[in-house]
């Protein structure tokens, strides 16, 4: 099996070839990461980090770019390549401990110790040191299957920490029915992984989600069994931490940090994770993950929800209209909040149909923007144009409230349910070939077919410039001459599209 094409060095050094890495070697503490990661618009090596001068690294999923390299893909084919790997399976093969390079070191009892890793405090009001980047693995009790996810890790202690479950979610559900029985969950976290098994942490299927990591691969996954519990995880990690939730539920208080949609969360009730064991490979590469702040855009966690994002509003308007072509997610609204949707209108209302069909698909959708498959939806410009020239409020706002939201939004101010609003940016239905919507470009000349201005409006009515292409003009002023001529003999006329003829 191979171990190492998909390990996060491995990929950390691709970045570097790419130009997509800033290494900075000068002695960096632990609460000073943070500056060097705010804002970081490439990944960031820091490779003397604290008194025991080791490395970590983050913002290794900060833009696309980064997330392209990771599916070997240009930028604007990523969701189709995800599509296409989730529609591919591939094989998850467990191998020996022994073979497995993030067993090669182990600290088990007293010897685990989360205060032997460098976990960085990352924002000013943080209720400790977090570990932001680490993908969860549990086991559902009912069908056997494993479920994973990204959660985040409030340090409480050598062997505590907070986890943030408060959210509705798969790992909710089976904590909140292993808690009711009084029975504790057993639960391991990957730390430091390649940018695909962050992608395919991110999905929501129904599904044995181990599958979405091999898939998203686009290889065979090489999985380990945790030394305390029946969960296999990557064999590739950088780190594990083994463990499990205790058995008194919701109860602790975790928090504030600073979230993904780029305030603070505030303190919330969440369980207790108890660390019994962390296994590594030697050497291992520490992984911190840039959340929130006021450069949303750039951080890891916009980038993942936008790419996620998209896969989910694309599957969903695929069904409901005839022709998108292109969707995006803004990273600068958590890669949640606002879509854009390009698309062909073939019939009239297609627009509020794909709109309603996002609002439905994804709860945290708040603004839908809808327009023709001429504008760039990638082009804060060109979609600023579309609202500029396309766009009437009292005609083109498609308001509707009563919908479920993400509870995180500050903006609900105690609301339980929130309104989401489509934006109908497209041009008038039945009005894209009129001349006030066509685009002005440079002329472009045909072949000289006619010797005079004369013969060439006998052949028909023309614009100026079919004109000049007619006649063989580069310079425009010679047909103007020929034109006033025609004019003074009374035979020239304009037609309501702009073109010359002769009566």
């Amino acid at each position: 099996m191979d171990t190492e094409s998909y390990s996060l060095r491995s990929f950390v050094e691709k970045l570097d070839d790419l130009g997509e890495l800033e290494t900075i070697n000068d002695p960096t503490a632990l609460g000073e990461l943070g500056h060097g990661l705010h804002g970081a618009k490439k990944a960031v090596l820091f490779t003397n980090v604290g008194p025991e001068q080791t490395e970590v690294v983050g913002n290794v999923m900060g833009g696309r770019r980064q997330l392209a390299a990771a599916l070997d893909v240009p930028e604007g084919d990523m969701r189709q390549e995800l599509l296409k790997r989730l529609k591919s399976p591939q094989d998850v093969i467990e191998i020996p401990s022994e073979d497995a390079p993030v067993h090669q070191v182990v600290w088990q009892g007293d010897e685990a110790d989360f205060t032997k890793l460098p976990v960085p405090f990352q924002h000013g009001l943080d209720g400790g040191p977090y570990i932001s980047a680490t993908i969860d693995f549990v086991i559902e009790p009912e069908s056997g299957w494993t479920n994973v996810g990204v959660r985040r890790l409030m340090l409480r202690g050598r062997r505590e920490a907070g986890v943030d479950i408060n959210a509705p979610s798969d790992l909710r559900a089976i904590y909140e029915k292993t808690f009711r029985q009084g029975k504790k969950l057993p639960i391991a976290f990957a730390l430091g992984a390649h940018p695909t098994y962050y992608i395919a942490a991110t999905q929501r299927m129904p599904v044995n989600e181990i599958d979405i990591l091999a898939n998203l691969r686009g290889a065979s996954l090489p999985v380990v069994k945790c030394l305390h519990s029946d969960i296999r995880v990557p064999a590739d990690a950088e780190i594990i931490l083994e463990g499990y939730l205790d058995e008194r539920g919701l109860v602790e208080k975790e928090g504030p940090f600073g979230e993904f949609l780029g305030y603070y969360g505030v303190v919330k009730n969440n369980p207790v994770f108890h660390l019994t064991a962390v296994t590594m490979r030697e050497n291992a590469l520490f992984q911190t993950a840039t959340i929130g702040g006021r450069y949303l855009g750039r951080t890891e966690t916009a980038q993942l929800n936008a790419l996620r994002s998209e896969v989910v509003v694309w599957q969903a308007v695929s069904t409901a209209v005839r022709e998108p072509t292109a969707v995006f997610t803004s990273p600068a609204s958590g890669g949640m909040f606002n879509v854009r949707l390009a698309m062909r209108q073939r019939v009239p209302g297609e627009a509020r149909n794909a709109m309603a069909a996002i609002f439905g698909c994804f709860a945290n959708v708040k603004n839908v923007f809808v327009v023709d498959d001429d504008i760039n939806v990638f082009s804060d410009e060109q979609m600023d144009w579309a609202m500029s020239t396309r766009f009437q409020p009292g005609r083109d706002i498609f308001v509707e409230s009563g919908f479920r939201s993400l509870p995180l939004d500050p903006s609900l101010d105690g609301m339980r349910t929130a309104t989401k609003a489509g934006y109908d940016l497209t041009i008038p239905f039945g009005k894209r070939d009129s001349l006030e919507f066509s685009l002005p470009e440079p002329p472009e000349f045909g072949e000289k077919r006619f010797d005079d201005v004369r013969q060439s409006l006998a052949n028909g009515p023309k614009h100026f410039g079919e004109i000049m292409g007619d006649v063989g003009s580069r310079d425009g002023r010679d047909v103007v001459i020929q034109l006033d001529e025609l004019r003074s003999e009374g035979k020239l006329t304009r037609l309501e599209d702009g073109k010359y003829a002769v009566e």
